[in-house]
């Protein structure tokens, strides 16, 4: 249950994520050996919602203002309505994502985190699914939407909701451990 040793996987969540699209993802890679870092715009913790609730909070291990895509081996962006709506109004996550894309190496994103990608501008031409209330905004950006519970498209798992969470930690813990797909650099 090591196969992820010495991969560092950044999650990158603000204020309003899903709380279990942060916490069953960051157990599952945790225990196939992987280090995990909140990667956040805010410092401190962050405020986790289970659905309208709040929920939890998270500690922030880094400033994404201060990260880089080739600090870690991997990226992770959690759903709920309110952290990818916040995160893909800040530059900095914006282009902390768009880093790990233009180098090829694994993304996740589950629920609502594919509104990232949107302004990301990474999902041309690219399959994946999300909740389905965002189907349109991925569609008119390029993607080629569907809706199944997990979608790989070299290298960037999607999942549409948390009663998709074993499928979405299954095939991200297998892709990281895959480590870079050259068809991922190829469309960022």
């Amino acid at each position: 249950m090591s196969h992820l040793t010495g991969k560092r996987v950044a999650i990158l969540a603000s204020n309003g994520f899903e709380e279990s699209e942060l916490l069953e993802p960051m157990r599952a890679l945790r225990e196939h050996g992987a280090q995990v870092d909140v990667v956040s715009p805010e410092t401190g913790s962050i405020q986790g919602m289970c659905h309208f609730e709040k929920g939890q909070t998270v500690p922030v291990d880094r400033e994404v203002a201060g990260a880089e895509a080739a600090d870690y081996d991997a990226l992770v962006i959690p759903g709920g309505l309110f952290n990818p709506d916040a995160l893909r109004h800040d530059d900095a996550a914006i282009r902390f994502t768009r880093g790990f894309f233009q180098a090829g190496k694994p993304v996740g994103a589950i629920c609502h985190g594919p509104w990232v990608l949107v302004d990301a501008d990474v999902v041309q031409s690219r399959e994946l699914t999300s909740v389905p209330n965002i189907h349109r905004d991925l569609e008119n950006a390029g993607a080629r939407w569907v809706d199944r519970e997990v979608v790989v498209d070299h290298g960037l798992v999607t999942s549409r909701t948390p009663k998709d969470l074993p499928a979405f930690c299954a095939k991200l813990v297998e892709e990281i451990a895959e480590g870079r797909d050259a068809g991922q650099a190829a469309s960022a």
